[in-house]
């Protein structure tokens, strides 16, 4: 499907998406109020404790699954910390890091098919764009726990209520 030189040119915009949002889900992550991480939308819904390890957790099972050009095992690694606080520090530690690694990779090792759990079998480069859009659309689920529980809700890719478009963050 791609050459190793389209592939590898392919992650470096990828990287640079990357490189926008993390910035962005770091915020959406430091916003949540300490005392509010048992709360929940909805019967079916995740606390927001759970919502943010999941967001954490899955960028670096994504980030560390795209370098070793294997996905396996359960992303979720068990139950969230006590704090939102640890839950930022995990990101902090082990997210933004990984971004370096896979700039490292041969456009061979990402063009190479890669079976997702027998769902999809895609060239390796193609899962730094699910792993966006995966932390894109549970980071809006995340804004909507904030907005809910009358917290701030950062600029995410432009102006909020409480931070308009042009207000320094």
């Amino acid at each position: 499907m791609f050459t190793p030189d389209q592939a590898k040119g392919l992650s470096m915009v990828f990287l640079q998406g990357l490189g926008n949002e993390v910035p962005i889900t770091r915020r959406v992550l430091a916003a949540v109020p300490a005392a509010q991480l048992d709360f929940k939308l909805g019967e079916k819904g995740r606390t927001t404790r759970e919502l943010m390890w999941h967001i954490v957790r899955s960028e670096k099972w994504f980030g560390e699954g795209v370098v070793a050009g294997s996905f396996e095992g359960d992303p979720s690694d068990g139950p969230a910390p006590a704090t939102a606080a640890e839950i930022l520090a995990y990101y902090d530690a082990h997210v933004p890091p990984i971004a370096g690694k896979i700039a490292m990779l041969s456009g061979e090792k990402l063009a190479a098919f890669v079976s997702f759990f027998n769902a999809f079998n895609l060239p390796l480069v193609l899962y730094m764009d699910f792993w966006i859009k995966h932390t894109v659309h549970h980071r809006g689920q995340l804004s909507m726990h904030l907005r809910a529980m009358n917290a701030h809700v950062p600029d995410i890719y432009g102006g909020s209520a409480d931070e308009p478009l042009g207000m320094p963050a």
